[in-house]
């Protein structure tokens, strides 16, 4: 179940800010005001309950099996990334809310590279789950 839990909240973390990139683009309120309620919907509907079950789960895991804390620096790493994720996560919520208010700042192309930072996040935690370099 947690391995579904973040899938789908890596689902979000993808396609949100890919919205932002068209959001930032869009020329027209009727595009700017559907852009903010695929957001909503996406951040709300999707992204929050797969955040909140992904870190519910993993606390499960870890409340289940507390010799993992003993396997090697792996986990610190990656509970370390992930709380990094959270973090990221609330700033695409901030973000939402500054396009729901016509308070963005940011071009299109900060967007293009925003959209990468959770590709990053992904294939660090996948490395340090399988590998368990340390």
């Amino acid at each position: 179940m947690h391995i579904i839990a973040v899938v789908c909240w890596f689902a979000g973390l993808f396609y949100l800010p890919r919205l932002f990139v068209y959001h930032a683009m869009s020329e027209d309120q009727t595009s700017r005001d559907r852009f903010c309620i695929m957001e909503r919907k996406l951040y709300r509907g999707i992204m929050m309950p797969s955040m909140i079950a992904t870190v519910m789960l993993g606390m499960a895991i870890i409340k289940m099996n507390p010799a993992l804390f003993s396997t090697g620096g792996w986990l610190h790493a990656k509970l370390a990334l992930a709380l990094l994720l959270v973090g990221y996560h609330f700033m695409c919520g901030a973000q939402l809310k500054r396009f729901a208010d016509a308070g963005n700042t940011h071009s299109h192309k900060f967007f293009r590279w925003f959209n990468e930072i959770p590709v990053l996040f992904l294939v660090t935690i996948v490395i340090l789950v399988v590998i368990k370099p340390f």
